[in-house]
């Protein structure tokens, strides 16, 4: 697979999950937009090292 490909399946996910972030976190404490984002961050390494057969 090529290189720009892989980096556009990482880049375009994470700037809409920052967009979508931003836009419900806006009534929201910081705290609680910074615990979203870890829980989320997390999921998406699990499931990474998941798909990937943890390697």
């Amino acid at each position: 697979m090529p290189a720009d490909l892989v980096r556009l399946e990482i880049i375009v996910p994470v700037l809409m999950y920052c967009a979508l972030l931003w836009w419900v976190g806006r009534g929201v404490s910081w705290t609680a937009r910074l615990a979203t984002a870890a829980v989320t961050l997390l999921l998406i390494i699990v499931v990474l090292l998941v798909e990937r057969g943890w390697r």
